[in-house]
């Protein structure tokens, strides 16, 4: 069922499917909650799924100049109460896992747990800083279709271009759809973003990290000596995968979400 939720003078979209345990998949950067259809219907046999997009984002509206991780936190923690929801596990992809860390800092009690899917902790590097720069100077030149060929097709291993070439051509067209202001927001808002580690580290809430051993974006063996994991978090090391397992390896990502998900 399609939602749209009020929010100061604007709207957010979301998705709302299933019944049971309520999970609430955030999509990342250049993406709208669209990137989850075939997996969130999956997943809801079993589960409550609520696939919202962030502000400035799909169907949902832009609210500031900057879209901080805290803010997207906020949006999706009033989202949530809107539906009635008291508590929910809490999935991120790339970007989404930037706001779902932001969301276990500030609101770790409407949470069962949270998921990190192809997603890390750690502050931007010079080397980020500076693509977000280039990325936003193109935006503003009216170039922002120069953005998402490149940034997209690495989100796939090398490897499985050929194989998931339809699921790319469709990433591609959902990311030529954002808005160069809602790229923007969101590409200040990942700048401005501060180290989680943290919270991660101290383990308030359950956490699932699921990396892609693929992936042309996060290494996986390097990004886990960077956190000292809590006993009540579990890493996942998807071997057929890029940045995009939940595609790549969808059966295996909704089975381990879900089994995530019951505990």
């Amino acid at each position: 069922m399609e939602r749209f939720f009020i929010f100061r003078n604007g709207k957010i979209f979301c998705n709302d499917i299933g019944s049971g345990k309520t999970i609430v998949l955030v999509h990342g950067y250049l993406e709208t909650s669209e990137v989850w259809e075939s997996y969130a219907s999956k997943l809801a046999s079993d589960f409550r799924v609520i696939t919202p997009d962030i502000p400035g984002h799909g169907k949902s509206d832009i609210f500031e100049e900057v879209h901080s991780m805290e803010f997207i936190a906020m949006v999706l923690k009033e989202l949530i109460l809107d539906l009635g929801i008291k508590k929910v596990c809490l999935a991120g992809h790339s970007l989404g896992g930037y706001a779902a860390l932001a969301f276990a800092e500030l609101y770790p009690d409407m949470l069962s747990g949270y998921c990190l899917f192809h997603s890390h902790p750690l502050a931007d590097s010079p080397e980020a800083l500076d693509k977000r720069s280039r990325e936003i100077n193109l935006v503003l030149k009216g170039k922002k279709d120069l953005i998402y060929p490149d940034n997209v097709s690495k989100m796939f291993a090398s490897s499985n271009l050929e194989k998931f070439n339809t699921a790319l051509q469709r990433s591609k067209k959902i990311a030529s759809s954002v808005s160069g202001s809602g790229i923007i927001a969101v590409l200040k808002g990942m700048m401005a973003r501060p180290s989680r580690v943290s919270v991660m580290e101290k383990g308030q809430v359950p956490c699932l990290w699921v990396l892609g051993k693929m992936d042309n974006y996060i290494n996986s063996e390097i990004i886990q000596t960077k956190v000292k994991l809590p006993s009540n978090a579990e890493v996942v090391i998807l071997k057929n995968s890029g940045h995009l397992g939940f595609i790549e390896e969808e059966d295996l990502s909704v089975k381990i979400l879900g089994t995530f998900a019951r505990s």
